[in-house]
Formats: structure tokens, C-alpha cells, sequence
């Protein structure tokens, strides 16, 4: 059934009264009736009248019908309460600081642009592909996590929850840590509740093994070309058997490969911490790995300092109208890259033990519950974004 170019979804707020949001290809018609028949129009979009008495409202109703059908909006009659008002109703009751806020996708086009931050490929992901969805609440804590609730399609009642992401992601139904979405009941309290016991746990969960796979391809990537640099100082040959004849080759191919290794161990040096700080090797298989573990942390505790003037270079020429060319952005990851270098190799001799005990150690799991969080390697604030030239990893 072809979507209405313009149509007006009507729904009641018991602090703004009746409630009016435009949306289809010509939703500007919309609009236009909404505003003639006396309804003011708020920041997030959405269109309002008050509700004063059962008299006042029949007459709003009628006037929009009228206005509608001059402009040719079609109006549909919600049986569900205002969506802001549910999503502010259940952030009240999530655990922590958390806000809402109503988006609308007025144009059919606008809700194509929930694509590339959707973390989700269950029910929330297929209403999106088969329904058209005019509006939606986010949902963000006082940690940058946030959530996209909707009414769930084909139901009078009901919403679909599931998360959202600004890291890069893999096609999320071929990434196993992908967080399945969760239908919740129409009471915003249960709703709430539903979130907080069953959504978040495995939403922590997918986050500690997105991470931990974040470390272990930054590894992977890495190691290929570390042995390949090995390989040439080695045989003093190049791969295709040319003798390197100058020392000064195998110190640029040493910087070459500094500069490009910089750039995956970013990772490891922004995801590895807390990881490493939920590790309860005691309570694993493996209590021996608890001396590899140290090492671990030493290594990244020795690389602070260049994560820091990799933080700090980034965040101060982005202060100033300026950016560095490309080749001295290449210099200075260059020169971080070597002074990590012996970070980098511990962490690639001892990957394979964070690996098992970093899986071993997911939030809620018996490894992550033995014991109380332990002090983390310094923090440090999110940087800006890398210049394009540098092409880091978010």
C-alpha cells in the first residue's frame, strides 16, 4: 500500500495536549493545514494544541479536517501516547543519567539515515526495511551510549528498542557481537525495566567483545607487517631477493613501518585499558596468566607518553585554523610509532593470552564478578577526528 505524500499522525501528551507530526513526500502540505488550523509548532518538529476541554478539542479536530483536506494531508489517528513522552517516561527510570529526544524523519528518504549508525539486525532493523517510520526516540546516558526506540509496526501497541553506534561496525549480521534489539511493553515503567535487566546486560556485552575484536584486528594488522619487515632485516633482502645494500633502507623501511603501525596500536592503546581492568585471570582456567597480564599493563603504561602527544598534537591543531601536510602527520606517527615499539611487540608476543582472558572476562560473566574494579590506566579525553590524510581508526 503506497505511503500518503503528506500525512498527519495524531496522538495525545498530557503536558502538551494534542499532538500532530508531519511526514510523507510532500509533508510541507502537511504543514501548511497544521499551521491554518492554529497549531504551533515546537523546536523538535512536532505540531501542538492545547486540550483544554472536550468542546475545545472536537472543534481543533474539525478545523484540521478541513485544512487537511484543502491541502491534501490525509490524517491518521494514533491509539498510542506521544512518543517523546514515552521515551522521556523511560529514560527517567533507567539506571544512571539519561536523556530523550524525538527525531522526525518527515521525508521517506530522512529514516535511510539511521542506517550507518544502527547497531542492529533483528526485529528493529527489519521494521525499518519493511515499515516506514516517521519518528523516533534516542535515548543517551551521561556515556555516550544511545538507543533508538520506536512504536513497533503492526502492533496497536508495544515499542522496539535497539542501539546505536558512531564506531565503525561491521555488516551486523555477519558481526556476532551485534546486540539483538528488544520488543518492550506499552507501560513505560516495565518498558524501563525490560531495558535496564535484559537490554543493557547484553548491549555491555557486545560492546566488551566489539572492543576486544577492535584490539585483535589492530594486532592482526600489525603483526602481518611486522614480519615482513622482520623477514628483510633478517635475510638483508628485499621479498623479491634484491640484497638491501644500505643500512639507511632498513632504518626508512623501520620508520615506514612505525608510522603505519601507530595507527593500528591507537586502538589497543584506547580500548586495551579497560579491558585488561575487568581481567580476573584467578578466576579463569589460566591463573598463570596473570604475570603476561602485568606485562601487558606495563607496556601500555610505558606508551603513555606518546599517546598523550599524539592526543595532545591532534587537539591543538585543531584549535587553530590549520592541519599539518600529510608527510609531517607521517613524521610524527613515524617518530610515536618507534618510541611504542617495544609496547607494540610485547603486545603482539602476548596477544594471544589477552585474547582468552579478555573473552573470559565479559561484563557479567564469573571472571568479571570475582572481584571489584581495579584502578585504570590514566584516562585521557576523546580526541578530535584524525585529518582525512591520516585515515586513523574510530
Amino acid at each position: 500500500m503506497p505511503t500518503p505524500s503528506a500525512e498527519i499522525t495524531l496522538t495525545t501528551s498530557r503536558a502538551l495536549g494534542l499532538v500532530a507530526i508531519a511526514s510523507g513526500e510532500e509533508y510541507q502540505q502537511a504543514h501548511r493545514a497544521l499551521n491554518d488550523a492554529g497549531f504551533r509548532r515546537l523546536s523538535n518538529g512536532v505540531f501542538v494544541s492545547p486540550l483544554t476541554d472536550a468542546r475545545a478539542a472536537r472543534y481543533t479536530a474539525s478545523v484540521l479536517v478541513h485544512h487537511a483536506h484543502k491541502h491534501g494531508a490525509t490524517i491518521t489517528p494514533s491509539p498510542r501516547p506521544y512518543l517523546g513522552d514515552i521515551g522521556t517516561e523511560i529514560a527517567a527510570c533507567l539506571p544512571g543519567a539519561w536523556s530523550a529526544r524525538l527525531e522526525i524523519y518527515s521525508h521517506p528518504l530522512w529514516q535511510e539515515d539511521l542506517w550507518p549508525a544502527l547497531w542492529e539486525a533483528g526485529d528493529l532493523y527489519r521494521a525499518l526495511v519493511e515499515h516506514r517510520v516517521p519518528f523516533a526516540s534516542v535515548l543517551k546516558n551521561d556515556t555516550g551510549t544511545e538507543l533508538l526506540l520506536i512504536e513497533r509496526p503492526g502492533h496497536r501497541s508495544g515499542y522496539l528498542l535497539g542501539a546505536l553506534t558512531e564506531h565503525e561496525k561491521e555488516d551486523p549480521h555477519d558481526d556476532p557481537t551485534t546486540p539483538p534489539s528488544i520488543v518492550l511493553p506499552a507501560d513505560p515503567q516495565l518498558a524501563a525495566h525490560a531495558v535496564t535487566h535484559t537490554f543493557l546486560p547484553a548491549y555491555r556485552r557486545a560492546l566488551h567483545h566489539r572492543d576486544v575484536n577492535t584490539v585483535l584486528r589492530s594486532l592482526e594488522r600489525i603483526r602481518e607487517e611486522h614480519q615482513t619487515l622482520q623477514a628483510v632485516k633478517d635475510s638483508g633482502r628485499y621479498s623479491d631477493g634484491v640484497p638491501l645494500g644500505d643500512s639507511r633502507l632498513i632504518a626508512g623501511m623501520e620508520r615506514d613501518f612505525a608510522n603505519r603501525a601507530w595507527l593500528s596500536f591507537t586502538d589497543v592503546l584506547d580500548h586495551a585499558p579497560l579491558l585488561l581492568a575487568r581481567c580476573r585471570p584467578t578466576a579463569t582456567p589460566w591463573p598463570q596468566d596473570a604475570a603476561t597480564l602485568t606485562r601487558l599493563r606495563e607496556a601500555l603504561a610505558h606508551s603513555q607518553d606518546a599517546w598523550n602527544k599524539w592526543n595532545d598534537t591532534r587537539r591543538d591543531l585543531y584549535a587553530i585554523p590549520r592541519t599539518l601536510p600529510t608527510h609531517e602527520w607521517s613524521r610524527v606517527r613515524g617518530r610515536l610509532g618507534l618510541a611504542v615499539l617495544p609496547a607494540i611487540e610485547t603486545w603482539l608476543a602476548d596477544g594471544g593470552t589477552f585474547e582468552r582472558q579478555a573473552r573470559a572476562a565479559v561484563p557479567g560473566g564469573p571472571a568479571a564478578l570475582s572481584a571489584a574494579s581495579p584502578h585504570v590506566l590514566t584516562a585521557r579525553p576523546a580526541p578530535p577526528p584524525t585529518p582525512p590524510a591520516a585515515s586513523a581508526h574510530r
